[in-house]
């Protein structure tokens, strides 16, 4: 017999015994000694049993925008749904590399031997659906990893390789029209991307995707380790 069967079996036994008339209530819990419960009521014979629901969202599809900051501002909800799930894998992974390495105080050649071995990983679980996203797109994903890691890819790349490398990188940026160095700015020109942080975060932002393209966001596959 399955959990949710005994659970409605003692329902119904603790219904039988609870009197006849009047109103009473109380809570049923699921198990003993699990703080989960069911809250009920008796009326009269019947026995009502209440449970508090979240809230349900419905999304209203807006008439279609027209003009230079709105298509802007499309681009921008689009291009942070393809990205912000990155950003927040890139946060996972640095706390648990500065984690390791400090725990387990790792000396100059065993960290660096750790972190190729975090680099290859990346490359092998990233490189495939990371090859797809476009320059706008990159770009916003150094700039939200800057948000969530609290430094600039430029940085992180100087800490976990070297100045070369940060060097190196940092002058392909400059190619493709970005600048890792550049910090994350909520208050200023980032203030748009900020808020769509905020709306992720508070559990909004598919309503504000669908809102704008009449459909939910694409789900972007984060391994499970990373999250």
């Amino acid at each position: 017999m399955s959990v949710k069967s005994v659970l409605y079996h003692i329902i119904i036994l603790c219904a039988s015994v609870l009197p006849a008339s009047g109103t009473a209530e109380g809570r049923l819990y699921s198990q003993p000694g699990d703080s989960l419960f069911m809250h009920y009521r008796v009326e009269g014979r019947d026995t009502v049993f209440t449970e508090e629901l979240p809230p349900a969202r419905i999304y209203s599809r807006l008439p279609r925008q027209k003009g230079r900051e709105w298509r802007k501002y499309y681009r921008l909800v689009h291009n942070f749904s393809k990205t912000y799930p990155y950003a927040l894998a890139a946060r996972h992974l640095v706390r648990e590399v500065d984690s390791t390495i400090l725990a387990d105080n790792l000396k100059r050649g065993k960290r660096d031997r750790y972190i190729n071995q975090k680099q290859k990983e990346l490359f092998d679980d990233f490189e495939s659906s990371m090859r797809g996203l476009t320059v706008s797109q990159g770009a916003l994903l150094m700039k939200l990893i800057d948000r969530e890691v609290g430094k600039s890819s430029y940085l992180i790349i100087k800490d976990y390789k070297n100045g070369m490398a940060a060097g190196f990188w940092q002058g392909v940026a400059k190619i493709f029209g970005t600048d890792l160095k550049k910090p994350y700015d909520p208050d200023g020109e980032d203030k748009a991307i900020e808020e769509l942080v905020q709306l992720w975060e508070n559990g909004e932002f598919e309503g504000l995707y669908f809102s704008l393209f009449w459909k939910f966001p694409p789900s972007i596959e984060i391994p499970s380790k990373y999250r």
